[in-house]
């Protein structure tokens, strides 16, 4: 199973020269069983170029999972080539009620209004799913577990497993204890934390918000981002192998992240790096 990163920023796509080598697309992340239907995480701006990438492969069919509706993880939706073609089948599927509820969040968006094109216009062979936190689902040869995150209106991370490899998405989310209290504080889990790391226990690798400092952070708690070392502790405690940063800050240029990357150069248990766009990680390797 492969993972990649086809969008890395958060809040806001940011194109520029003083993005270019880490990416300015919102989130979007591929994984990839070998002969199997992919299965894509969010789709924010970075959507629009794996699209056009799935156009030109042989399989007709994808699993597309939301974590949550914030325009963030949903702008590049419209834009996604397979769902203008009338030969892909796509199952969408969010942390939502119903099936119903799901495709009527979607339909916000593609009203007409906000955006010119509505969902009962897209070509393509669209069904809709739900999925709620502590729900186990199957999505082709993928198993899918859930787990409730601290975000402003709600958001669903996952993990993903297929014969032996497993990759955690944790995107968007707060810590899930306070300063001073919990693994916030340096202290044994509290209840939610614990849900957490049995969720990410053994992963291979875990994609994880790191959007804020610690500093600003504190400044901003109730935003629902975390920072670097509260997802290394857990990661830490829960015997991952490699972490990677993840919904970098719009704010954060190319030498910003040069340098948040130096900072954890060298750190084991676990290995720290940096999602970047075009990044492909073999779980395997």
């Amino acid at each position: 199973m492969k993972l990649r990163f086809w969008g890395v920023r958060g809040s806001i796509p940011v194109p520029g020269v003083g993005t270019s080598r880490y990416g300015g697309n919102t989130s979007c992340v591929e994984v990839q069983a070998d002969g199997e239907a992919p299965l894509v995480l969010d789709c924010g701006t970075g959507a629009r170029t794996l699209g056009r990438v799935l156009l030109s492969r042989p399989e007709r069919k994808l699993h597309l999972l939301f974590t949550h509706f914030h325009m963030d993880h949903l702008f590049g939706f419209p834009f996604f080539a397979p769902i203008f073609t009338p030969t892909f089948e796509v199952t969408v599927t969010a942390p939502t009620f119903s099936p119903d509820t799901t495709r009527d969040r979607i339909a916000r968006y593609l009203n007409g209004i906000f955006h010119p094109l509505r969902v009962y216009e897209v070509p393509g062979q669209l069904s809709f799913d739900a999925v709620r936190p502590g729900a186990t689902l199957e999505r082709g040869p993928y198993t899918i577990r859930a787990v409730a995150l601290n975000h402003p209106g709600g958001a669903c991370g996952y993990r993903i497993d297929y014969k032996g490899s497993s990759a955690v998405y944790i995107t968007d989310t707060a810590p899930l204890s306070r300063p001073g209290e919990g693994v916030s504080g340096g202290l044994p889990p509290n209840g939610r934390e614990q849900v957490l790391l049995s969720l990410m226990e053994g992963a291979q690798a875990v994609v994880f918000d790191t959007m804020f400092t610690h500093d600003e952070y504190l400044e901003k708690m109730t935003w629902g981002h975390a920072y670097p070392e509260y997802a290394v502790d857990l990661c830490r405690l829960a015997g991952v192998r490699t972490l990677y940063l993840f919904h970098h800050a719009p704010d954060a240029s190319d030498d910003d992240l040069d340098a948040l990357a130096e900072r954890w150069a060298g750190h084991t248990g676990p290995q720290v790096l940096l999602a970047r766009e075009g990044l492909e990680v073999d779980l395997e390797g």
